[in-house]
């Protein structure tokens, strides 16, 4: 599985909008996709209530894991993109 470390660019984390974003991404993609903090427990990147149960705040490194590259680039496209603006 390739994956790649991000820093979460929304200003107030992935909270439900930003997190709803990215889970429906996931979902279209149709392929796995997992985000984590660095060196914890992955979760579900196609469920937005995974992704809040992250904690994951402005400026947090979040490391994304995906066997398909395209969808593991657009969802570090998507956390690395201010979703609040």
């Amino acid at each position: 599985m390739a994956s790649t470390t991000v820093t979460v660019a929304s200003a107030i984390g992935l909270h439900a909008r930003p997190a709803n974003i990215i889970a429906e991404a996931v979902s279209d993609a149709g392929t796995a996709v997992t985000l984590s903090l660095v060196g914890g427990d992955p979760v579900d990147a196609g469920s937005a209530l995974m992704i809040m149960t992250l904690g994951a705040t402005h400026g947090t490194e979040v490391v994304v894991t995906s066997d398909d590259q395209q969808a593991l680039d657009l969802v570090a496209k998507l956390v690395a993109t201010d979703l609040d603006a």
